[in-house]
C-alpha cells in the first residue's frame, strides 16, 4: 500500500509582489528524479516566471534540486519545463497576457489525490511600492487583532 504524501509547496513572494487576477491549474512535464525531489520537497519558485513559445506554456528558473540518489542521469536544476492545460485556457492566457502588465507567476506546486504534480498558476499584476505596504499593514493589523483576541 502506498502512503500519500500532502506536497503543498507555496510562493510566498508572489503574493507579495503581485495582485492575481485569475487562477489555474495545470499539470507538469517532469523526469523521474523530479519528482523524487519534489516528494522531498527540494523546491525553490522564487524567481519562476512562465512564458509561452510557439503556443505551449513553459515555466523557467523553477529549481527542483538535484536528487541526492540519481545517477549520472539527474536533471537539471533549472530547466524549462512544459506545463500541460487545455488549449481554450492557453488560447485564453495568450489573449490576456498581451495586455500591458500582465505576467503569469507560479503560486503552489502540489501532489493531487492521484499522487501527480501539478503546479497552481496565476494571472497576474504587478503591485506598487504603495500597494505593498498596504498589504504589510492590513497583515500586521490582522496578527494584533489575533493577539487581543488570546
Amino acid at each position: 500500500m502506498i502512503v500519500q504524501q500532502h506536497i503543498n509547496i507555496r510562493n510566498k513572494r508572489a503574493s507579495f509582489d503581485y495582485e492575481f487576477i485569475d487562477k489555474y491549474v495545470a499539470g507538469i512535464v517532469l523526469l523521474g528524479t523530479e519528482i523524487k525531489s519534489i516528494r522531498l520537497g527540494k523546491v525553490s519558485m522564487n524567481d519562476a516566471y512562465c512564458h509561452f513559445v510557439a503556443g505551449e506554456l513553459y515555466i523557467k528558473n523553477l529549481s527542483i534540486s538535484e536528487y541526492d540518489f540519481g545517477n549520472l542521469n539527474n536533471h537539471e536544476v533549472r530547466r524549462e519545463r512544459k506545463l500541460l492545460m487545455s488549449r481554450r485556457e492557453l488560447n485564453k492566457l495568450e489573449r490576456k497576457l498581451k495586455e500591458s502588465g500582465l505576467t503569469i507567476v507560479p503560486v503552489r506546486l502540489f501532489m493531487n489525490d492521484r499522487g501527480l504534480a501539478k503546479m497552481e498558476i496565476a494571472l497576474a499584476r504587478g503591485k506598487a511600492n504603495y500597494d505593498k505596504r498596504q498589504s504589510l499593514k492590513s497583515k500586521d493589523a490582522e496578527r494584533e487583532m489575533d493577539r487581543v483576541r488570546k
